[in-house]
């Protein structure tokens, strides 16, 4: 008997129906065709012992599957659950009625047992855009699942509760979320606040102009002086997701297989913090089999790279172009695959390698062109796509010791937010375009035009700093977004020379007394 059942490959963040066909007939053979790798041949073992246990019979017939499109590899266990009740629908065990209504996808333990499987919600989108009533799945992953509407989500724990639904012996439970109410409730729960950090008004400044513009930035100061601690609290001043970003971003971990069991959508922007052993492949993505790198992982997030200079070269120099294009393909002779990547970088890095280099109380003790040596180890080119330099000393004790409460997280993502709609209203006629860093250069020359004064200040600059023409553009983007802080529609002079400030690394005389 010829028996048809759906399934779904993940390519990317995207997914591909798959019908295998599955066929038995008088004789002894197994054979699976469609370009299975060695985990989805393997399912037979793992499925004969499934339903022996559970009391099911494997039939003694030659059994031919098809995974078609044959032209797609087939890689991963989720395919164990689709296979067994495909075979024991071929040998007439299971009545076939219901197998063209549901997508069928999980990952079977010897004892009968569904396990949780990766990307299961592009495939839950998949399923609805072909049509399906609904998907039967791992009990773990329902309620990733459960955030597509239209769809009726099954989440199951063992094969024989599949197999007595099919057969109309029993229901099984929908997984309903309520994904708005979730989704909204937890957009304003975050672990790290900017109310414990003392001190460093300047560096806050300097974090709340990256939120509100989208920017890079690097920070450079001593070991102590609070790097991390303000960068981990970056997410807490970030406008809140909207949900096409949350789905988006949800997708990528999903993919990666990094959503809880408890999760249904991911409510808080991520924030991904490699170590700087990392390998440029696990940074930007890729591998045999290509998964979602850092980059991708950040997506709609913050990427922080803390001591940056000790990441290798090569690691370093594969972001460049995903900074500018905002996204990374990953290309293999037979396919390429496409991850979104639009990303802040936030990065930190101590002035030399002894780390107390322009500290205001101890002496830096590195030889002559120590400094200027452990600062080319990032290249110009990266550095000119970073927007915001900071300096960041450490904080006195008369600061740590205040009792009184520093600025608040909430306060701070306030004024980013009301940034961001004037932004938003700004681009609303442009694609992909949604904040001050993301401009091009025409769109500099509408939007972030100084005037004569202004004009005059950033030649100044320009010439006394010997900047490049890239770093031109980013003061021009970064000077538009401190305007927008002040809600000012022209960019003024105190604008511009607040973000020519926020240029230290590039001017010649910052590594000179070294």
């Amino acid at each position: 008997m010829l028996i048809k059942i759906f399934g779904a490959a993940v390519q990317g963040i995207e997914a591909t129906l798959i019908t295998m066909e599955v066929n038995c007939t008088k004789g002894i053979k197994f054979m699976l065709v469609g370009l299975p790798d060695a985990s989805v041949k393997e399912s037979h073992e793992r499925i004969v012992s499934a339903l022996q246990i559970n009391g099911y019979k494997f039939p003694r017939q030659q059994i031919i599957i098809n995974m078609s499109p044959a032209d797609i590899r087939k890689e991963g266990t989720a395919y164990d659950l689709p296979l067994a009740i495909g075979i024991l629908a071929a040998s007439e065990s299971i009545m076939p009625d219901k197998l063209d209504e549901y997508l069928i996808m999980g990952e079977l333990s010897l004892d009968g047992s569904i396990l949780p499987i990766k990307g299961v919600l592009p495939i839950a989108i998949k399923a609805r855009e072909a049509g399906f009533k609904g998907i039967i799945l791992p009990q773990k992953n329902a309620r990733e699942a459960a955030v597509v509407d239209s769809l009726d989500v099954y989440g199951v724990d063992n094969i024989r509760d599949v197999i007595e639904f099919l057969n109309d012996r029993t229901e099984l439970e929908k997984t309903i979320v309520d994904t708005r109410a979730e989704f909204h409730s937890a957009q304003h729960l975050f672990e790290f606040d900017f109310s414990d950090v003392k001190g460093q008004e300047n560096v806050k400044r300097a974090l709340e102009v990256a939120a509100a513009g989208g920017h890079n930035l690097i920070m450079i100061g001593p070991p102590g002086a609070g790097k991390s601690m303000m960068a981990k609290r970056m997410p807490s001043i970030l406008p809140p997701f909207t949900l096409y970003e949350a789905l988006e971003t949800t997708k990528i971990h999903s993919v990666a297989g990094k959503i809880g069991t408890e999760t249904s959508l991911m409510a808080q922007r991520p924030f991904r913090s490699p170590h700087h052993t990392i390998s440029d492949v696990a940074l930007v993505g890729g591998g045999t089999y290509p998964q979602p790198g850092e980059i991708s992982l950040a997506h709609n997030g913050v990427l922080f790279l803390d001591e940056l200079p000790e990441f290798s070269r090569s690691v370093l120099e594969v972001m460049r172009q995903p900074l500018e294009d905002r996204k990374i393909a990953i290309s293999r002779s037979r396919f390429t695959v496409e991850y979104p990547a639009s990303f802040m970088l936030i990065s930190s890095m101590n002035p030399c390698p002894c780390g107390y280099y322009n500290h205001p109380e101890k002496e830096c003790v590195c030889p002559g062109g120590a400094v200027q040596k452990y600062l080319n180890k990032i290249s110009g080119p990266l550095l000119d796509r970073i927007d915001i330099h900071i300096e960041i000393v450490p904080v006195p004790f008369d600061k740590i010791s205040d009792k009184a409460p520093a600025e608040a997280s909430k306060l701070i993502r306030e004024r980013v937010i009301r940034a961001r709609e004037i932004q938003n209203e700004r681009f609303r006629d442009v694609d992909n375009i949604h904040c001050n860093a993301q401009m091009t250069p025409k769109m500099l020359t509408k939007y972030a035009a100084p005037d004569d004064n202004g004009l005059q200040l950033l030649k100044t600059a320009m010439d006394r700093f010997n900047l490049s023409a890239r770093a031109y553009d980013r003061i021009l983007k970064v000077s538009r977004t401190i305007a927008d802080l002040d809600n000012s529609e022209k960019i003024l002079s105190k604008h511009l020379a607040e973000a020519i400030n926020y240029r230290n690394l590039d001017r010649e005389t910052w590594a000179s007394k070294k």
